[in-house]
């Protein structure tokens, strides 16, 4: 019998970057887990919410020193005898991926801003057209998984995707979700412009992250309103989802979640690397979309809940949202970590 290779994931969180690299690494981990691997965490910064997250689902977190990061990882590296790397950062340049690349190890870098030299054998991300021809010179010789079918979709939303939901019209609860840390702060105030004006008999359903600096807001907000309920860290986020009639999220890998169940999305900009998403779907006609970068919180959430209302009674206009989102299989994250395994076996 193989051993199991160990797969060393580099990816960071915080209430100020969001969780959402993390996030989406835990996806390909749970695929690498099962087809064999051993995958392991690391980084510099995370949340204690995201650090228990990934010890219920069985990862081991490591920290980084981040004043000696590439050393402390390719150290981590070898005491660990790691045949793979995963890297999933905005902030880590192209010095400390030549540096860690130097290795020998099976990279793969997922990345969706394509604005540095990559220093990898893989290169993840979803958009359609992988960001042109960008990676010609960012990563000439690196095998590329681009477009809709290497989106990274967790096992929970996977196991749902052919499983029978409520149909459209049957669906009373309305899901907000703008991240784990919800580094825009809409929370509050979307809570407390749709709250009092929910049509009667629908569900107002908030996921907030542990990380979220407003949590006491947040739960504040809730309680005022019968209808609304809070989920901390929600271990069902796919059943949520399945229930919605319309989904309000952030930029992000909820969005491909989102997809993956057919649920109709309004799709909220919040920072710049999710403008070229947010824009795809606008083009693709996969969400209704808005773009509160550089917006007061406030004055965009009374936006956000204007438009949310008329989605919620307009069912043709969700209906349709619901049918031209529908078509990710949800099998990206298998084919990405075979992808990664393939490479490590052909390197011996």
């Amino acid at each position: 019998m193989k051993p199991r290779p160990t797969i060393l994931i580099r990816a960071d969180a915080s209430p100020e970057i969001g969780t959402g690299h993390v996030m989406r690494c835990l996806a390909l981990a749970e695929a690498l887990m099962e087809q064999g691997a051993l995958p392991v965490f690391c980084g510099a910064q995370i949340t204690p919410a995201l650090v228990s997250l990934l010890a219920d689902a069985g990862f081991a977190h490591h920290q980084i020193n981040a004043a000696q990061d590439a050393a402390a990882t390719q150290a981590l590296c070898q005491s660990l005898a790691v045949k793979g790397l995963v890297v999933d950062s905005y902030t880590l340049d192209s010095r400390w991926r030549a540096a860690v690349h130097q290795s020998g190890l099976a990279v793969l870098a997922l990345d969706d801003l394509a604005d540095r030299t990559l220093h990898a054998d893989l290169v993840w991300n979803p958009a359609p057209a992988g960001g042109g021809i960008a990676y010609d010179r960012l990563a000439p010789k690196a095998v590329r998984l681009f477009g809709d079918d290497y989106v990274l979709i967790r096992r929970e939303i996977r196991d749902l995707i052919t499983t029978q939901r409520p149909p459209l019209p049957d669906r009373t609860h309305l899901l907000v979700t703008f991240g784990g840390s919800d580094p825009a702060g809409l929370t509050v105030p979307v809570i407390k412009r749709l709250g009092p004006m929910l049509p009667l008999g629908v569900v107002l359903d908030v996921v907030v992250g542990g990380s979220n600096p407003n949590l006491a807001c947040c739960r504040a907000a809730a309680a005022r309103f019968p209808a609304c309920r809070l989920h901390v860290d929600s271990r069902a986020m796919g059943r949520l989802i399945a229930e919605s009639g319309l989904a309000i999220t952030a930029g992000g890998g909820t969005v491909a979640e989102m997809a993956a169940l057919a649920t109709p999305t309004l799709l909220v900009a919040v920072a710049d690397n999710q403008a070229g998403a947010a824009e795809d779907a606008r083009r693709r006609d996969w969400a209704e979309v808005l773009d509160a970068r550089g917006q007061p919180a406030g004055a965009m959430a009374d936006i956000i809940a204007a438009t949310a209302l008329a989605l919620w009674h307009n069912p043709t206009r969700r209906d349709s949202l619901a049918r031209r989102i529908a078509g990710i299989d949800g099998q990206g994250a298998p084919r990405v970590a075979a992808a990664l395994l393939h490479l490590i076996e052909v390197a011996g």
